[in-house]
């Protein structure tokens, strides 16, 4: 756990006044309470972590139960409107925004997202149903995402559209002779 927090402190800029690294504290606590054995041991904790939830949920605006699979670095850039399935698995370097809701499609039908690494989630976006998120995905604003995105991809729109996502390395050569052939005007 404490390997983990300090991974969060470092992640949200070692800024006691993020929302989003109160929420993590009280999700780490709530994941490192399950390992503790016997179960007599664990009540204690357990009844601390049914006070520090609800309380985070009111001072934040974000539900993150300690159900949820996080991978390393996972940021919540802005803080309000966010609620989270327990059964949504992250991957590593994810970001979230204000106002997005990941979880199941339907009531009472089990599923929820699997995402992957380096997924950048826009305000307001709804990922939704058992349905899984590539790596290296932009989710626009706003965007209600209920079909799988493959990696490297940016998804838009209601219900989402999948674009494939430039690449920024074609670019580069283009600026370079373009910068070099200024250089060579000067000269």
């Amino acid at each position: 756990m404490f390997d983990n927090l300090r991974e969060d402190w470092r992640t949200y800029e070692r800024d006691p006044a993020r929302q989003g690294l109160w929420v993590m504290v009280v999700y780490r606590f709530g994941r490192w309470r399950y390992g503790i054995r016997p179960r007599l041991l664990r009540v204690p904790f357990s009844f601390l972590y049914k006070l520090l939830k609800p309380v985070s949920e009111i001072l934040t605006g974000i539900e993150l139960p300690c159900e949820v699979t996080l991978g390393r670095r996972f940021r919540i850039d802005h803080f309000g409107g966010i609620i989270i399935s327990g059964d949504v698995v992250f991957g590593d370097d994810c970001v979230i925004r204000n106002g997005v809701t990941v979880g199941l499609r339907h009531t009472g039908h089990r599923g929820s997202p699997v995402i992957g690494n380096r997924v950048d989630i826009g305000a307001g976006a709804k990922i939704l149903g058992p349905i899984h998120i590539g790596d290296d995905v932009a989710i626009g604003a706003n965007a209600v995402v209920i079909t799988d995105v493959p990696s490297n991809s940016i998804a838009v729109g209601i219900p989402a559209r999948i674009l494939p996502r430039k690449d920024r390395n074609q670019a580069a050569p283009v600026e370079i002779a373009a910068a070099t052939t200024q250089m060579e005007a000067v000269i």
